[in-house]
């Protein structure tokens, strides 16, 4: 389960890609998370996803 508040969510996604994942994508389907609405939480927090750089800024 992913964390809710969304600044720690930042940080746990970030960690994750940089460790562990190529891309939001391949984290969402191993972890069997929703994209879109992992990608509404961040953008309405203020984040967008940086396919480049493959982090959350």
């Amino acid at each position: 389960m992913l964390p809710t508040d969304p600044n720690i969510l930042y940080s746990y996604l970030n960690t994750k890609l940089r460790n562990d994942y190529s891309s939001i994508a391949a984290l969402c389907d191993d972890m069997d998370e929703d994209e879109s609405e992992i990608m509404r939480l961040m953008e309405g927090a203020g984040f967008h996803y940086d396919a480049g750089r493959n982090q959350f800024v």
